[in-house]
């Protein structure tokens, strides 16, 4: 089984993370994740249409934010960045210009720089994204769209169509570089510019 602990070792909120079960149904049910948190949060976010920003947080102008959404403290969030359908940014993620979130959970100290796309994935601490590169949450060129995963050796159906990817901790992501739907990647894992990772190909 996949626990998010062997990809991400501090994970805020785990024991909630972990009732919604495997990674791909974390993504799916990550609306549900994020509402059952908003209530608990203190005077020290701003939270309006149940998106909570951390007052210590900066947004620059021209970002939009679909509910739900959380930003911890201490996170930048470059002009015109688009999130929507759940998205989680954990303490000191900073977010570039016009990089679109979908329905996916970003923690401590991660980069995602600009002109990125982050969807139905999970992306651990001190990861950095180059800019241009994409987690592909879906397969638009296949007939059969449900995700499959390798992971190690082992080929498991998620029963989903929508699920990005989970990166480990301190991972790099070249600019320009894909990962396919269903990437699983380890701690410290190098992704070169334009490349394509691909783990389970028809």
């Amino acid at each position: 089984m996949i626990d998010l602990r062997d990809f991400i070792s501090n994970i805020p909120f785990y024991d909630d993370l972990k009732r919604l079960g495997v990674p791909w149904e974390i993504t799916t049910e990550v609306q549900t994740f994020i509402m059952g948190i908003l209530p608990h949060l203190g005077s020290d976010f701003h939270i309006e249409n149940h998106v909570a920003i951390h007052k210590s947080s900066i947004v620059e102008q021209g970002v939009i934010f679909k509910h739900p959404t959380i930003v911890m403290e201490n996170c930048h969030i470059g002009a015109h960045a688009y999130f929507r359908e759940g998205v989680f940014l954990d303490r000191s993620v900073k977010i570039g210009p016009s990089t679109e979130v979908k329905s996916s959970l970003v923690f401590s100290n991660t980069a995602i720089a600009h002109l990125n796309y982050i969807g139905n994935s999970i992306i651990g601490s001190n990861v950095n994204f180059e800019a241009g590169s994409i987690a592909a949450n879906h397969y638009n060129e296949r007939t059969n769209k449900e995700i499959v995963l390798n992971f190690d050796g082992e080929i498991i159906p998620t029963g989903v169509n929508k699920f990005g990817a989970l990166v480990g901790d301190n991972s790099r992501i070249g600019a320009n570089a894909v990962l396919s739907p269903g990437t699983l990647l380890k701690k410290n894992t190098i992704v070169k510019r334009l490349e394509l990772v691909e783990q389970h190909p028809l």
